[in-house]
């Protein structure tokens, strides 16, 4: 499946110091997934010793990462 970051999930991943490779392995292997508000699912999952969080809607065709934290 496709994944598509908005403009604020590709700002706030620079500013934390987060690669689209670590958003996508914890999209692809959470530690757990919960849901949220308004149909949004949060993965969180680790890159070391960084817990990773990543907001996103997922689609019929794609997913759309919101933000991560």
């Amino acid at each position: 499946m496709d994944v598509v970051y908005s403009e604020h999930a590709k700002k706030r991943m620079k500013e934390r110091g987060i690669s689209l490779l670590e958003a996508e392995h914890v999209l692809r292997y959470p530690k757990y997934v919960k849901k949220s508000y308004e149909g949004r699912k949060v993965a969180v999952g680790e890159d070391g010793n960084k817990e990773i969080k990543v907001v996103f809607i997922e689609e019929k065709s794609y997913i759309k990462v919101i933000t991560v934290i």
